[in-house]
């Protein structure tokens, strides 16, 4: 195994106190992101890992696994808590002094500003950084807004781990980068960190080009199906939600409203097994399972909320929905019907220009340009219009907190005006939202970051697992139609919980897996 860099490089960066990675690149033409997440970090908390599909059938070129963190923080309201030692002492968490001070989000920017690293050039994104979610309830910390509903699951409102090792899945290449980061003081013993640096990815390799073990499948003790969800309202209490969203909108109140409906389900089986399920049922752009020890963030989101790329800010509205045809001719007939339909054009034009606003609001002023307008992307089930907006970040007055928090929560998760939509919203639903309708995503150690909107995502919690899905209301909606669009949101989901058990301890992929330890570089 060859590590980079040399160490006389790493010696002369550590002495004068810079923090940098320490990696190795292998050929991992028979590995899965799937196997060596089995292999490295099954039913070991406060690991990750992310991938994602293009048009419903192309894997994207990067997968991340990252695990072992040496930070993880998180915050309820504007109190937030940080962990030097999750691994050993889960329940170790302090209160952030800097939060004392400013808030959660002023310690959330410390921790980032203490994370950077200027990271080498050819290194696959997100080498190093902090993974994790924001909840729809941290809007809360930027606007005024009614708080009165109880918090039924009980997650932290956002929390984030900073991994130690990062293992970076390349499918263009048929290679995995193992990188672990050296946060540097510039007194320790440059030998002694550099050797501690190789011994973490020495484990991660001879664990990747282990065999990996089979089990027995674990059965549910429940035997699930649709007959199991319960929602936390009725349907005539969605459609009653419906009409009054109606008549504030006929009253000027707002455009849309996005109200929401939360279902639940027993579940028992190792939550991988669930991701393993959705991921081949629904694949999507964004594919996220991350552990959090007590309960697991899960989801298959299509939809970019904020990215933040070489100072590039970008958003990408979705709104507008046709099933995919069986046949090519059939979704171009389809794709024509979405676009010519003037109700879906018009929700569409107000996410725009609501995306549009979200992004000037960090932008260096005339830089805010839609570079994509009314095109259509394909899923594996369904078709979206698409829309995209771009503007050059502001970094003399803005960095990318600013820009993630300038276009929370989505405007298609809450409705136009977005603050009045929000106070209807807390009016309707019975219950806080949590980190449905937030985002899931990473800061990445040089300043870039990608996030997504949690939506087609579930929490499983204390032997329970919750999906929830919302529907975009207008003056001339539908009741009934409007519920039936959430109940069939959230049917993805529900049959990847009915099937996760046949993944349930089937560990071993065709042909058995495993990397090679030449270096790829």
């Amino acid at each position: 195994m060859r590590t980079f860099p040399e160490f006389d490089a790493f010696s002369a960066a550590h002495s004068a106190g810079q923090a940098q990675v320490v990696w190795t690149k292998l050929v991992a033409d028979l590995e899965t992101p799937v196997s060596a997440m089995l292999k490295l970090a099954q039913e070991k908390p406060y690991s990750f890992l992310l991938e994602s599909v293009e048009g419903g059938a192309i894997r994207g070129r990067y997968s991340i696994i990252g695990m072992r963190p040496d930070i993880v923080w998180r915050c309820f309201g504007d109190k937030a808590e940080i962990n030097h030692n999750v691994m050993d002492d889960p329940e170790g968490f302090v209160p952030c002094p800097i939060a004392t001070d400013g808030g959660a989000m002023k310690s959330l920017r410390a921790l980032l500003a203490d994370s950077r690293i200027d990271l080498p050039e050819g290194l696959p994104p997100m080498a190093a950084g902090l993974v994790g979610y924001m909840g729809y309830d941290m809007v809360r910390l930027i606007e005024r807004l009614p708080d009165d509903n109880p918090d039924v699951i009980g997650a932290p409102d956002s929390m984030f781990l900073r991994p130690t090792v990062m293992a970076i899945f390349d499918s263009l290449e048929d290679t995995v980068t193992v990188v672990t980061p050296v946060w540097s003081n510039g007194n320790d013993d440059a030998e002694a960190v550099f050797a501690d640096a190789e011994m973490r990815l020495t484990s991660v390799v001879r664990d990747l080009e282990a065999p990996l073990r089979t089990s027995h499948p674990q059965q549910s003790t429940v035997r699930l199906s649709e007959d199991d969800v319960t929602s936390n309202m009725s349907e005539s209490y969605f459609h009653d939600i419906v009409r009054r969203a109606k008549e504030y909108i006929l009253a000027g109140d707002a455009f849309q409203i996005v109200p929401s409906q939360r279902f639940r389900m027993p579940f028992d089986l190792p939550p991988f097994s669930f991701y393993r399920s959705l991921r081949r049922l629904n694949p999507s752009p964004f594919l996220f399972f991350l552990d959090f020890g007590g309960f697991q963030v899960v989801g298959s989101s299509p939809e970019i909320l904020v990215r933040v790329r070489d100072g590039r800010v970008t958003l990408r509205p979705l709104a507008g929905t046709r099933p995919r045809g069986a046949t090519p001719a059939e979704d171009a007939a389809l794709a024509e019907d979405l676009l010519s339909d003037p109700k879906e054009r018009a929700e569409h034009l107000m996410l725009l220009d609501l995306g549009r606003n979200d992004v000037g609001r960090v932008a260096k002023p005339g830089t805010v340009t839609p570079t994509e307008q009314f095109t259509i992307e394909y899923y594996s089930h369904v078709m979206h219009i698409a829309s995209n907006v771009e503007g050059d970040l502001d970094r003399e007055r803005f960095d990318e907190i600013d820009a993630l928090m300038g276009g929370f929560p989505a405007g298609t998760v809450s409705g136009a005006p977005k603050v009045r939509a929000m106070e209807i919203i807390d009016e309707l639903e019975p219950e806080r939202r949590g980190i449905y309708s937030g985002c899931i995503g990473y800061f990445g150690a040089d300043g870039d970051m990608d996030t997504c909107i949690a939506l087609r995502t579930a929490v499983i919690k204390d032997k329970a697992i919750y999906i929830q899905a919302g529907a975009g209301i207008v003056a001339d909606s539908e009741p009934q139609a409007e519920y039936d669009e959430t109940v069939n949101k959230a049917k993805a989901l529900v049959r990847a919980v009915e099937e996760a058990s046949h993944f349930a301890g089937a560990n071993q992929p065709p042909g058995g897996g495993g990397v090679s330890g030449g270096s790829g570089a």
